[in-house]
């Protein structure tokens, strides 16, 4: 997969991602083969780029598969849209939609456990939040059905991710959506949507006192320094860390007004090893054995040379199975050959190539490594 800015797309190319509407609705799915038509109506849309499978519209690879249905993320997103603006209207919404939704969310998880994560959408500016708790619930509930808990806890958790961040009608869309860094006032405010949402939840679910909870604490961190109440260890509710760690992932890769999407590597590096206290490390193991840290397609660069992420499996996540296919110079062997890096000494991996320097790199050797994948399919 390799993200392209918009005017570099050609017909017959196939998207690796769906992009949503402000209403949740799903105007380009993944797997689709790219028309004129389509294309016309990207470069209409103020989109920077699209993820496509390959860069050669002759390869008809198909996207990675996801742990929940298009249609049930589809239908996921409207229903949050739909509840956090009748709030936002009427102080209430009718909750028997995401009731529902969470189930379906948790029928699909289970169906497609076989499936790592690989979070593969776009959230136009005004859909982000939605879109957001969407994933925030997805990822939250994979980690419930790994630790086992019950189905009833399962639905909690999974209710408590796509409302966890109701707290944000309060916030002003100005320093919601604010390219720069935040004022110490604007900072101020954005701590302050743990105890809205917290205070709302509070009002809507009067005698489920768990949803409030996720709400308030999921910016606590394991060592105190998190926020609104600098809570430590089991001071914060199992689900909370569920719901934290699932809501940096999610933010760390998704764009923002003020920053780049993270590749899952970075973010894994970002979590995992930079933020020290931050996160529960028994659950933070367990989400990124199950999270594509270098999905199917992603272009590595090793000590033996170039190489294209053909296998990832759980448990193993940082060390995929690889086919290499070019030396350290970037010229092409005569016969690529598999590497499992579960084999290999450490510190074979040097890092990923990034989409801008696979783009050159793929004009330079006139193929896209992605053939390799689909010799591999057939």
């Amino acid at each position: 997969m390799i993200h392209i800015p918009v005017k570099k797309l050609k017909e017959g190319m196939v998207t690796a991602q769906s992009i949503y509407n402000p209403l949740g609705a799903s105007y380009l799915t993944k797997g689709m083969e790219l028309s004129p038509q389509y294309i016309e109506r990207l470069k209409k849309s103020g989109l920077d780029g699209v993820t496509v499978t390959s860069m050669d519209p002759k390869l008809k690879l198909a996207p990675p598969d996801d742990v929940v249905q298009e249609k049930t993320r589809i239908s996921a997103i409207h229903n949050v849209a739909t509840a956090f603006h009748s709030v936002e209207d009427n102080g209430a919404f009718d909750p028997k939609p995401l009731h529902g939704i969470s189930e379906t969310i948790l029928h699909d998880i289970i169906a497609q456990k076989k499936n790592l994560v690989q979070l593969t959408d776009i959230r136009l500016h005004d859909t982000y939040t939605f879109a957001h708790s969407v994933n925030v619930a997805i990822l939250a509930a994979l980690l419930g059905v790994l630790l086992k808990l019950p189905q009833k806890n399962l639905l909690k958790l999974t209710l408590g991710g796509l409302l966890h961040d109701i707290g944000k009608i309060a916030v002003p869309n100005e320093v919601l959506t604010k390219a720069g860094h935040l004022s110490d006032d604007e900072w101020s405010v954005m701590q302050g949507h743990p105890e809205a949402g917290r205070q709302r939840l509070k009002k809507l679910f009067p005698s489920d006192m768990l949803l409030s909870t996720i709400a308030l604490q999921h910016h606590e961190h394991i060592d105190g320094s998190g926020y609104p109440n600098h809570l430590q260890g089991d001071q914060i509710h199992l689900y909370a860390r569920i719901v934290a760690i699932a809501d940096v992932y999610d933010a760390l890769t998704s764009v923002r007004p003020y920053k780049r999407a993270y590749t899952p590597s970075v973010a894994h590096r970002l979590m995992a090893t930079c933020s020290p206290g931050h996160f529960d490390l028994d659950l933070l193991k367990l989400f990124f054995d199950n999270v594509a840290i270098y999905p199917v397609g992603t272009i590595l660069k090793t000590q033996k040379g170039y190489a294209i992420v053909k296998k990832v499996e759980f448990g193993h996540t940082l060390t995929p199975l690889v086919c290499v296919f070019a030396d350290q110079e970037g010229k092409l062997l005569d016969a690529p050959y598999q590497l499992d890096l579960e084999d290999a000494p450490k510190g074979m991996l040097e890092g990923v190539i990034s989409d801008s320097e696979l783009y050159h790199f793929i004009h330079n050797i006139n193929i896209d490594p992605a053939v390799f994948l689909q010799e591999e399919a057939g």
